[in-house]
């Protein structure tokens, strides 16, 4: 027996799938509540984005010693017909409850303006509050700009009122990236069940898969937390949504060609422990090999000047890597105990004659001399 053929058995063996079942099982009970601080971890300041060499970046850095960043939201009024005395003094109040305003980082009695060209009759004035942008900033930059939002009302009586500035455009990005991980994770979701009741052209099969991707996802989600916690690593929420995409695309991939060789030794040996070492064995190099290639390219990236390009290369590594070994332990595990059912409804019996190519199961034949043909 060689040595790989015997690993493949210690995966898929009458008892050892228990004990590598177990061993996922401790694994996720350990990792998931990290796994959902991952978002919390996320590094989204602009320095997060900058080459680290760059000044700029040295100058974020070195004014956190003396002084949080701050940007500032600039709300505006504006008039087509020009602003008028009560535009004028509307204005004056708002500014007055802004001064007041000191959570979520705004920092209200610093606030300025209005500011406008007083020469002519003005048609538009803006006010400037400053946002404290410290590592909380991100999450709370989108509170921030509601509450200044809240004070200077809306938009009435033929009087503008909109926020813009950074603050204003930092809070918008906020909120079109506010729920990103769980919507690319669905979205994700429904793409592969897609993809796999079109190849498995089995409802039952395609959990199989799933399960194992959505528990890879978890341990990977973890260990990135654990190096952004404590080990330096940039992560922001592009490299955190990419790496969602990135588990469900390479481990339902590696997937696809495991049960493809496992389906075929199934129809040779009555044994499904026997075939599933056997695809293993065959299919293990393949995706090995495959898995490898994406986690050395993806590790290239840490020569990257750009701060977050940079932080995307150990991320994107650990969640390939994370998902082939989900895929070539706990994937193949969970086929042999769920057994040939899974399968259903074209279940791969011992002898059971391959289908020709584009042959659904309503039209498949077999001849006399046990060759499968399609029929009418």
């Amino acid at each position: 027996m060689s040595g790989g053929r015997g690993v493949a058995r210690l995966v898929c063996g009458r008892r050892s799938k228990w004990l590598v079942l177990g061993l996922w099982i401790v694994v996720l009970f350990f990792v998931a509540p990290f796994a959902q601080k991952l978002s919390g971890a996320q590094d989204n300041d602009a320095a997060s984005w900058l080459p680290g060499s760059a000044e700029s970046t040295q100058v974020l850095k070195a004014s956190e010693d003396f002084r949080p960043e701050q940007i500032p939201a600039v709300v505006v009024y504006a008039r087509d017909s020009g602003l008028t005395a009560a535009d004028l003094e509307r204005i004056d109040e708002d500014v007055e409850r802004l001064r007041r305003l000191s959570d979520h980082g705004i920092r209200g009695d610093e606030t300025r303006g209005p500011v406008f060209d007083r020469r002519t009759d003005p048609r538009a004035a803006q006010v400037l509050v400053p946002i404290t942008m410290d590592e909380q900033g991100w999450e709370r930059i989108g509170p921030a700009v509601d509450s200044i939002r809240d004070d200077v009302g809306e938009s009435e009586g033929g009087l503008a009122v909109h926020i813009t500035g950074p603050g204003g455009t930092s809070a918008d990005f906020a909120k079109a990236f506010e729920g990103i991980d769980s919507t690319l994770l669905l979205a994700a979701t429904g793409v592969v069940v897609v993809m796999l009741l079109i190849t498995y052209r089995s409802p039952t099969l395609l959990l199989v898969p799933l399960l194992s991707v959505i528990c890879a996802l978890f341990t990977a989600q973890a260990l990135i937390y654990f190096m952004a916690e404590y080990g330096g690593l940039t992560v922001n929420g592009q490299s955190a949504g990419i790496l969602t995409v990135l588990v469900f695309g390479a481990g339902t991939d590696y997937g696809l060609l495991l049960v493809a060789r496992y389906r075929e030794e199934l129809r040779r040996h009555e044994d499904r422990h026997e075939a599933m070492a056997l695809a293993l064995h065959r299919a293990g190099p393949a995706v090995l090999a495959s898995g490898a290639t994406v986690v050395l390219s993806m590790l290239v990236l840490l020569t990257a000047e750009m701060n977050s390009t940079r932080g995307l290369g150990p991320v994107a590594a650990i969640g390939v890597a994370v998902a082939l070994l989900a895929m070539t332990t706990l994937f193949p595990a969970l086929l042999v105990i769920c057994g040939r059912w899974v399968f259903w409804p074209v279940i791969p019996h011992r002898g059971t004659p391959t289908l020709p190519r584009g042959c659904g199961p309503a039209r498949a034949a077999v001849s006399p001399a046990g060759r499968a043909w399609c029929g009418p």
